[in-house]
C-alpha cells in the first residue's frame, strides 16, 4: 500500500436475537420468522483500500481457506455486478466474532463489505438494490444494513427499525462445536410445537417503544428445544453459566451461543460473572448493547 492511499475501516458488529419466533415453513422451503435483533459491541474489523484486483486477507485460517466462497468476497462481486464496474479492492478481515455461533458474524461482515466498498468505489446504490444483494448473501444480511435494533420478518428481508433498549450489557457464552450445516439441521429438527404466531415478539416491541429494558419473560427463541438435541452437552453449558452467577440464559439465533442481559446499573455483576466464566476456560464476552 502506498503512502497516503485511502483506507476505509468498518466495524462489523455481532447480533443477538432478543426474540425469535418461527412462524412456519414457506412454499419455497424456507421458514417465515419474526424476530427482534439487536447489535452488540463485539465486532469484526474490515479495512478496504483500492487495488487492481479483488482480494481478501483474513487472520482466521478457516475463513482464509474458503477463498472465493467467503461471504465478503461474494458481497464484493455482487456489488460490482449490480453496479456494472470492474474495480478491485484489497480487503483485510480481523475476526473477533465466533463463527457459526448464532451471532451473525459472517452476515455482518458481508453487510460491512457492501457499505465499505460502496464508499471506496464511489457508489450510491439505492436501498432496494442493497436489499436485493443482501438477500442473495444470506437471510440475516439485510438486518445488518439497518439496525441497531429492528423487527425482522419473512425470510429476513423485511426489516423495520425499532427503538433500542435502554443502555445495558449482553454476557455472551459461545461454546465450540464443529457442526456442518448447522442452520439446516436446526430447522430440520423443528416440530409444530416449536412454532408460534409472533405474539411474544410484538409484546417485546411494545415494551421497547415504551422505553423498557427487555424483561426475561419476553426473551424467547423457537430453536431452544431443537438446539438441545443438535448440540450435544449444551445443557451443561447453560448450567455452568448459572453456577457462575449468571441468570436468565437465552439462546441467540440458531445457537450455540447463550446470552444474558444486564442493565447499565448491573454492569459490575455482569463483569464478575464474565470473569468467572473466562477463568473456567469458557469463551465468554461482555458486550454493550448498541444504541
Amino acid at each position: 500500500m502506498s503512502d497516503g492511499q485511502r483506507v476505509i475501516i468498518r466495524e462489523a458488529h455481532a447480533k443477538i436475537n432478543l426474540c425469535l419466533e418461527i412462524i412456519g415453513r414457506r412454499q419455497d422451503n424456507y421458514h417465515d420468522i419474526t424476530s427482534v435483533m439487536q447489535l452488540v459491541g463485539l465486532s469484526d474489523t474490515l479495512t478496504f483500500s483500492a487495488a487492481e484486483t479483488l482480494s481478501l486477507e483474513c487472520d482466521h485460517a478457516g475463513l482464509a481457506a474458503e477463498g472465493d466462497s467467503n461471504l465478503v468476497l461474494k458481497a464484493a462481486r455482487l456489488l460490482r455486478e449490480a453496479s456494472g464496474i470492474q474495480a478491485g479492492a484489497y480487503i483485510t478481515l480481523e475476526k473477533q466474532i465466533p463463527m457459526s455461533a448464532g451471532l451473525g458474524g459472517g452476515s455482518s461482515d458481508a453487510a460491512a463489505a457492501l457499505r465499505g466498498l460502496s464508499e471506496l468505489w464511489g457508489l450510491q446504490p439505492g436501498k432496494d438494490d442493497m436489499l436485493e444483494i443482501a438477500m442473495q448473501l444470506g437471510s440475516d444480511v439485510p438486518f445488518f444494513l439497518g439496525g441497531p435494533t429492528a423487527l425482522v420478518e419473512g425470510r429476513g428481508e423485511r426489516v423495520t427499525r425499532m427503538p433500542s433498549p435502554p443502555a445495558g450489557w449482553a454476557l455472551l457464552v459461545s461454546p465450540r462445536y464443529d457442526l456442518q450445516d448447522k442452520t439446516r439441521r436446526l430447522y430440520a429438527s423443528l416440530t409444530r410445537n416449536d412454532m408460534s404466531e409472533g405474539i411474544v415478539t410484538h409484546q417485546l416491541i411494545a415494551g421497547l417503544i415504551a422505553g423498557q429494558f427487555p424483561p426475561s419473560s419476553l426473551l424467547f427463541n423457537g430453536f431452544e428445544r431443537a438446539a438441545g438435541g443438535v448440540f450435544e452437552g449444551l445443557d451443561r453449558v447453560r448450567a455452568a453459566i448459572m453456577r457462575a452467577g449468571g441468570r436468565d440464559v437465552h439462546l441467540s439465533g440458531s445457537g450455540p451461543t447463550f446470552f444474558s442481559l444486564y442493565t447499565a446499573a448491573e454492569e459490575n455483576k455482569a463483569r464478575r460473572v464474565h470473569e468467572v466464566l473466562q477463568g473456567e476456560g469458557m469463551r465468554a464476552y461482555l458486550a454493550s448493547l448498541i444504541r
